[in-house]
């Protein structure tokens, strides 16, 4: 299990460059949280860029993400990758979070989709965003609305981080690939 295998397997099933820059952001968010509670980097970081590897083909529940699971298996990814992964989706309630991987990708999946909303909207993109924006957007029903607001509260709750601690540091692994994230802003420098 390596990050340049599972990056072939994300462009080899999903054609659409928003979700792989999702999984992208998700991924250095998980990268960011191992580093912090002393776990496996590469691990946590599959976890996040294959999260929803499967998404585009299957969108349906709860094909996503048993589909991409049975791929993970027959490609030998470790068991607990799988189950992270599968742990994501609240649909399936034999899968229920358990561990610290599993928890911190449900509380930075959301999540990293309504920053990238919220960061779209502004000139500096992520550079400089804080939390009190990203909780005054949230506050906004009509605004990112296919982002479940329960699910990024609860995420955070149950991983144990104070809300506001968690979209800071959530942005602050975002903020490390803004570019590759296409979140660098219009104020941005053309060559960025």
């Amino acid at each position: 299990m390596n990050r340049e295998a599972a990056l072939a397997l994300v462009c080899q099933y999903t054609q659409s460059e928003s979700l792989r820059r999702h999984m992208l952001a998700v991924e250095a968010a998980m990268r960011h949280y191992a580093r912090r509670f002393g776990a496996d980097e590469e691990t946590w970081g599959i976890v996040g860029l294959l999260h929803d590897f499967d998404y585009e083909r299957w969108p349906d529940p709860p094909q996503h993400p048993l589909e991409g699971a049975k791929i993970l298996g027959e490609l030998n990814y470790p068991v607990e990758v799988i189950y992270a992964i599968k742990s994501h989706a609240d649909y399936l309630t034999d899968c229920p979070r358990l561990s610290p991987l599993d928890k911190t990708l449900y509380a930075c999946d959301e999540l990293a989709g309504f920053i990238t909303a919220v960061a779209r909207l502004r000139p500096e993109g992520i550079l400089g965003l804080s939390p009190a924006s990203v909780k005054k957007k949230l506050k906004s029903k009509g605004f990112a609305a296919a982002v479940n607001r329960d699910d990024v509260t609860r995420g955070a709750a149950d991983l144990g981080v104070e809300f506001d601690e968690h979209i800071q540091n959530v942005i602050d692994a975002m903020t490390t690939i803004a570019a590759e994230l296409g979140l660098t802003g219009t104020a941005s420098p053309p060559n960025e």
